[in-house]
C-alpha cells in the first residue's frame, strides 16, 4: 500500500504510537437500466472488498480528496453529492507494527465515466456490483454503503 510521504515523516518521529488520521470513503453509484450500481475495489493488503477509501493530504478538502483517490485507485471520474456519514474507524494495527486510527468522512459521488481496474497497486481488483450482488463486506463498510444509498439529504454520525 503506498504510504503518503506526510505520514512517512510523521511515522520517523513517533515510531509505530497511535497516529490520528482524517479519512475519506467514496460510495460511486453509477445508474444503469437494471439498477443502481456500486463501484467497489479489491484491496491488496487483505483481500476485502471496499468501497474506494484514502487519507487526505494535508490542506486538501475531504471531497477533492475522494475524488482523487477514485480516480487513482480505479481509474474512475466521479463527482460527490453530499456527504453521507461520519464516522471513527476501530485502531488498524499494519504488519510492520505502525498503528493509526481515522476520523472517516464518507461521500456519495455520482459516476461521470471510466471503466474501474485496479490503477494504482493498492488493489488487486475494481468493478460494478448490482445492488443485490455485492460481495461480502464488513459491516463498518455496509454501513458506510448504507448511508450513501439513504435518500436523506443529511449524514449520519456513527454513535
Amino acid at each position: 500500500m503506498a504510504t503518503p510521504d506526510f505520514v512517512l515523516a510523521l511515522r520517523e518521529k513517533i515510531g509505530h504510537d497511535p497516529l490520528w488520521l482524517a479519512g475519506v470513503t467514496a460510495v460511486v453509484v453509477r445508474a444503469g437500466a437494471a439498477g443502481d450500481e456500486l463501484l467497489l475495489v479489491r484491496r491488496a493488503d487483505n483481500g476485502a472488498w471496499t468501497p474506494v477509501t484514502g487519507i487526505i493530504d494535508p490542506g486538501e478538502e475531504p471531497a477533492v480528496a475522494a475524488a482523487r483517490e477514485v480516480a487513482e485507485e480505479a481509474d474512475v471520474t466521479a463527482v460527490p453529492e453530499r456527504l453521507a456519514r461520519v464516522g471513527v474507524t476501530a485502531v488498524a494495527v499494519y504488519p510492520n507494527g505502525d498503528r493509526s486510527q481515522y476520523l472517516d468522512l464518507t461521500f456519495r459521488f455520482r459516476y461521470v465515466s471510466g471503466e474501474p481496474f485496479p490503477a494504482d497497486g493498492e488493489n488487486t481488483e475494481a468493478a460494478w456490483f448490482a445492488l443485490d450482488t455485492l460481495p461480502p463486506l464488513s459491516d463498518d463498510m455496509r454501513e458506510r454503503i448504507d448511508a450513501a444509498l439513504d435518500e436523506r439529504p443529511e449524514a449520519r454520525f456513527a454513535v
